[in-house]
């Protein structure tokens, strides 16, 4: 394999390991272990420390107008194709905990595209804004958070505020 192919595999590989590692972070709050919960987050943040730096090296960030038409695409593509594949997958096999994870994911890409490109369109006028992600479903809102998720149901208080 090449370096660049390297790069790409180690990326991927923290990536996923920093998820893995904040989704064990939540099982041992869950249960009370909270030293444990508290290693598995610094873990997890080296984790991102290292994706970064691979990403970075890998040189496919771009400026900030490149950037928003790469997210763009890809929540696009996510919504169109990956996504709409993924849930006659899941329903053909009548997993409806994944079906609903897949359905709630494409509905949220759909948001995420349109914040994106809002973005790109006022890039240089954009203002200062507060955004409120759903814990639940990804959901993400300018502004103030409505008081019941229009994408999974969930109740204002399941809006995590996302300031810096």
């Amino acid at each position: 394999m090449s370096t660049s192919e390297n790069l790409m595999a180690a990326f991927e590989g923290e990536c996923k390991a920093h998820f893995k590692y904040l989704a064990f972070a939540r099982i041992a709050e869950k249960e009370g272990h909270r030293e444990v919960a508290r290693l598995f987050r610094a873990v997890a943040e080296a984790e991102a420390i290292h994706a970064l730096a691979h990403f970075n090296a890998m040189g496919e960030a771009g400026d900030t107008e490149q950037n928003l038409m790469a997210a763009i695409d890809g929540e696009t593509y996510e919504f169109t194709q990956m996504y709409p594949a993924f849930i006659e997958q899941s329903d053909k096999e009548a997993n409806t905990r994944a079906t609903i994870s897949f359905k709630n994911a494409s509905e949220v890409e759909k948001v995420h595209n349109n914040l994106y490109s809002n973005a790109l369109e006022n890039l240089g006028k954009n203002k200062e804004t507060e955004y409120h992600v759903c814990e639940i479903c990804g959901n993400t809102v300018a502004g103030n958070a409505p008081d019941k998720c229009p994408v999974c149901g969930a109740s204002i208080d399941k809006f995590k505020i996302i300031k810096d």
